[in-house]
């Protein structure tokens, strides 16, 4: 196992949510997601911890996308991968973020 963890700059302040949403399942090949709402001075977090050693760069590469095109202001994400796709983790990313702020104007 290997953990990674990624600091971001928010946009503002984090407007208010529902709950902390999970979306996924780790599996074989696949990943879950967590995302809840912390008090990191307008920072957002992404944790990672995946079975799969090395791919560090990659991390970076797909999280900094994701945080280019998502407020991540007082957020913690929390990934627990078991060795899924780049493809995979921006597709359940972008689905925990539309699940996290569904509802909000």
């Amino acid at each position: 196992m290997e953990q990674l963890e990624y600091e971001f700059d928010g946009a503002g302040s984090l407007r208010q949510s529902g709950p902390a949403v999970l979306v996924g399942v780790v599996s074989s090949g696949n990943l879950e997601v967590l995302v809840e709402s912390a008090e990191l001075g307008g920072r957002g977090r992404i944790v990672v911890n995946t079975s799969v050693r090395g791919f560090g760069e990659i991390w970076q590469a797909v999280l900094t996308d994701f945080a280019g095109r998502h407020n991540l202001a007082n957020l913690l994400i929390s990934i627990n991968d078991a060795g899924a796709t780049p493809a995979v983790v921006s597709l359940r990313l972008d689905q925990a973020a539309e699940e996290f702020y569904r509802g909000e104007p």
